[in-house]
């Protein structure tokens, strides 16, 4: 039953019959008992005069009759099973079960808690109506199995959205999976116009009532991002027109330290009615290179994110060329169509070789370059050990020098023969030559070959034994037009023709820029085609859930390129970025020029959205209420009795009145949150992890506080006052330095607290780990307290440790320390092991060591017992005996001060190992 317009209904209307008893009752209290028969007593004549100041009424007050029949009230609506807001019959009405079809895909994502929100109010309905229920994912279809509601409400956390879309095979499958018999459906739809669910739909409707869930929120897109003329382009798209609005883009990926970050954020705004807003974005290449995601911030959707292939890692070339422009004579420019090939996917470099070097450029270009100076060449040797690519291009000068022809040169492939081959010449064909198909083990192979392309000329190779391996590409003769070899980590590569058309055509055809591409030399400029990819596998990286969040890719398996390109995201292809030999392809959700379509539902299916109120059960409250009336009843009828006067009494009563009013709790929670982040970041704060034992938890807690009055008075540091930090639920990001003493019995802490764990050490953070049991152990032992550091430790992201070395940073902070005791003094301390090739330098009393802050420090000397002070400043644990125990404390109080110091200053003290190379580039 629903009353005030359906927002107010009842589980068991029938309960509402006791309301009519109410009337009765009210006679009932008010009745008064039969008159007493009166006597005359000759005694009652000493009481004449006497004022009896405690008078009681003979009826009881009207108020507190209206008091306990709003109480009665209240316990009759209460069990009635009050609801505000109920789901009213038009919504997936009958008595029969309930097929709930949900489109689930990457569209539904952004709003999805709402979705599951209303999904668990139908359920909720279902459930007190005794209907079967069953729910049919369009993204997975499975058989449907109709179970009783609440266990699908038991089972709403692990229905999750997939990150593609229910394309037409998935929609045929679905009506297999369909159940038998009639049933009435509620289709939770993405918004997406899709043909294919139109014989779904006819099914739907055979076997029952169809209702249809559908969200009025727009629903954002972003294509992939382009580069064009150096900016980098993105398109947003939105699925309805509305007024002008505006949205925020943001590019994550890795800042300097290695540390995700939002590296660029810019605001894109749609104007009234538009469905398409641009963006230009001009970032640096070193920014550039660094971004891994693109999203629409606040848009928890893989439609709304867009992960960058290679199209945006623009590769560093430098052009350098044998002879200098002739002006008005560019085509005949060595270096022109390289520069119309490269400059759309590359940034170009031009200067002196020796000046180009110290920038590191991912590719060199000599054009018709012969002679090399021997700086030039050992620099270029240098260069291509550490991974360079050198290309090279043939030409007159190249043709009339004698490089590489008594011995290979170490720059070059292969050894030349003196002159060169040419139509008409000494050694003359008959006609130009084209290329021959490209091998199998070609980095060209598969390549179109247009046949326009032609060689009118080229520098010969000199047949040796290693020639054939490094011939990547010939002529229909069986000369080699590209030559390449290994230097050390990188490679040298020849074109045996000139990079201009005077020797061939290759360079005025699209076989030139996609021979580059090949070379790894430009970036992809476009996605390549099914065809090119024919034959190869690509092995996803990362990819995306249905919520945009990039994820590991972990075991998926590998994907044929030809379906890389072209098959439709599914199971066996989601969104992310895939890798190959030489380079990275992006599949997104959204491609380019995606057009997005809203659904269109016939008039004859009723259609709801998320404007609809949330069902709320009121009975808890009613039954609150009714307790709360029996108590002022209750204080009331003391009051009326005259029992009520003693001020014990009195307070015990509001204490109880007061108990019944909630209160703000999650104001007050937010409220003692921003106070408690004020007070971490307005001064240096040390902080101890809550252990659960309330002992330990005191001990850390002046521990810190000891140490952080030592830090005040010997130190600049002015240390705010010390913290307990609930790993659960506390932000750690605020405290540069964690205590956490170890206890056998302390829980374990769960996934996310993990999470924030590990994004803590990643960022700078600091864990002293104490099990404080060196008076019983050594570092290892089976202790108790070990045995627990190894477990909590196990999910951290802890790098190899090693104990203290002499000349780690620790022992200089600021005091010279070599030991570092607490309460005990029988254990090492562990830190971040330094790298395998860290070397002592001659005339330094310690090595080049990373700069890296340690981000755990491991022991058992139960520092925060040496440390711990009481309010005025005294010791609380005795440590040792006489002066050699004080002195105990007071090595303690240093390496705690020279630990916060190392946290909060970094390994500044080890510049000095950089002294004797900045002295010697000074010249002193």
């Amino acid at each position: 039953m629903t009353l005030f317009g359906g927002a107010l209904g009842f589980t068991t209307p029938w309960l509402l019959l006791g309301l009519l008893a109410l009337p009765i009752l009210w006679v009932i209290l008010r009745a008064v008992p039969p008159a007493p028969i009166r006597r005359r007593f000759p005694g009652v004549v000493l009481l004449l005069g006497l004022k009896d100041d405690d008078q009681v009424t003979d009826r009881t007050p009207w108020w507190l009759l209206l008091l306990r029949m709003l109480a009665v009230a209240a316990v009759i609506l209460g069990l009635a099973g009050p609801v505000l807001n109920p789901e009213t019959e038009d919504r997936a009405a009958g008595d029969g079960p309930l097929l709930i079809v949900m489109d689930a895909s990457w569209a539904s994502a952004a709003d999805w808690r709402a979705r599951i929100t209303a999904l668990d109010g139908l359920l909720a309905r279902a459930g007190r109506e005794g209907r079967p229920v069953g729910v049919l994912r369009l993204t997975d279809p499975q058989p449907v199995q109709m179970l009783s509601a609440d266990v699908l409400q038991s089972r709403l956390t692990g229905l999750l959205p997939e990150p593609w879309e229910p394309g037409a095979e998935r929609l045929e499958a679905t009506l297999a999976a369909l159940p038998e018999g009639d049933f009435d459906s509620y289709w939770m739809s993405d918004g997406l116009a899709r043909e294919a669910r139109a014989p779904l739909l006819a099914a739907l409707e055979e076997r029952g009532q169809v209702t249809v869930f559908e969200s009025p929120r727009s629903l954002y897109t972003l294509e992939p991002a382009r580069f064009e003329e150096g900016n980098i382009a993105l398109t947003l798209a939105r699925l309805r027109p509305g007024p002008e609005t505006e949205v925020s883009i943001a590019g994550h990926g890795l800042d300097p330290a290695g540390n995700p970050a939002v590296l660029v954020r810019a605001p894109v705004t749609f104007e009234a009615d538009a469905l398409r807003a641009d963006l230009a974005l001009s970032l640096p290449a070193e920014l550039r290179a660094r971004i891994t995601r693109f999203e629409v911030e606040g848009i928890r959707s893989a439609g709304a994110v867009t992960l960058p292939d290679d199209s945006l890692s623009r590769r560093e070339i430098a052009l350098i060329a044998g002879r200098e422009n002739r002006e008005g004579l560019e085509l005949l420019s060595p270096l022109h169509y390289l520069h119309k090939a490269l400059e759309p996917t590359a940034d170009l470099l031009d200067g002196a070789l020796l000046d180009i070097l110290p920038a590191n450029p991912d590719v060199i270009i000599l054009a018709d370059v012969a002679t090399l100076s021997d700086a030039e060449q050992a620099a270029l040797l240098d260069w291509l050990d550490k991974g360079g690519m050198l290309l090279r291009f043939a030409g007159p000068r190249l043709a009339a020098s004698d490089v590489s022809r008594d011995e290979e040169d170490p720059l070059m492939p292969v050894r030349l023969r003196a002159g060169g081959r040419s139509v008409g010449g000494a050694m003359s064909w008959g006609e130009p030559k084209a290329l021959a198909p490209f091998g199998t083990d070609s980095p060209f192979f598969g390549l179109a070959i247009p046949p326009d392309v032609t060689v009118n000329s080229q520098v010969m190779a000199q047949p040796d034994p290693t020639l054939a391996d490094r011939v990547v590409a010939q002529l229909t003769d069986g000369t080699p037009l590209v030559t390449r070899k290994e230097v050390g980590l990188g490679q040298v590569v020849l074109f045996h023709v000139t990079a201009n058309a005077e020797w061939s055509s290759l360079p005025l055809s699209g076989l030139f820029v996609q021979m580059l591409e090949r070379l790894a030399v430009s970036s992809l400029a476009e996605a390549p085609a099914a065809k090119e990819l024919e034959g190869t596998i690509w092995q996803p990286v990362r990819v995306l859930d249905a919520f945009g969040a990039p994820r590991d890719a972990g075991t998926l398996p590998g994907v044929a390129g030809d379906l890389l390109v072209s098959a439709a995201l599914g199971p066996d292809l989601r969104p992310g970025l895939y890798e190959g030999e030489d380079r990275t392809i992006a599949r997104n959700v959204i491609a380019a020029g995606t057009e997005l379509l809203p659904a269109v539902w016939p008039d004859r299916i009723p259609v709801e959205g998320l404007g609809r109120p949330q069902e709320t059960p009121l009975a808890g409250w009613l039954l609150g209420l009714t307790i709360a009336l029996l108590l002022a009843d209750v204080v009331a009828s003391l009051a009326l009795s005259g029992r009520l006067r003693s001020a014990r009494a009195t307070t015990a009563a509001l204490v109880a009145l007061a108990l019944l009013i909630p209160a703000p709790r999650a104001q007050a929670q937010d409220t003692t949150d921003d106070a408690r982040a004020i007070a971490a970041t307005s001064d240096v704060a040390l902080a101890h992890v809550i252990t659960g034992d309330d002992q330990i938890d005191r001990l850390a807690r002046a521990g810190l506080r000891g140490l952080s009055e030592t830090l005040f008075f010997r130190t600049s540091i002015e240390p705010a006052e010390p913290m307990g930090v609930n790993l659960e639920t506390d932000e750690l990001a605020f405290y540069p330095f964690l205590y956490w003493p170890i206890t056998a019995s302390q829980p374990t802490p769960s996934d996310e607290a993990y999470a924030r764990l590990n994004t803590y050490l990643r960022s700078g953070g600091m864990i002293l780990f104490d099990t404080r049991d060196a008076d019983v152990a050594g570092f290892g032992a089976n202790t108790p307290e070990g045995r627990k550091l190894r477990d909590l430790a196990r999910p951290l992201d802890i790098p190899p440790l090693e104990p203290v070395p002499a000349d780690h940073v620790l022992t200089r902070t600021f005091y010279l320390l070599q030991d570092f005791p607490g309460r005990y003094t029988g254990r090492g301390v562990w830190v971040e092991a330094a790298p395998p090739d860290a070397e002592l330098i001659e005339g330094m009393p310690f090595r080049n060591l990373n700069d890296n802050v340690t981000p755990v420090v491991i022991g058992g000397n139960d520092w925060a017992a040496a440390w711990a002070m009481d309010d005025s400043g005294n010791p609380l644990v005795p440590i040792g005996r006489g002066f050699s125990g004080e002195r105990q404390r007071e090595i303690a109080y240093r390496f705690g001060v020279n630990l916060v110091m190392h946290v909060l200053t970094g390994n500044y003290k080890s510049d000095q190992v950089h002294v004797p190379a900045l002295l010697d580039r000074l010249g002193q």
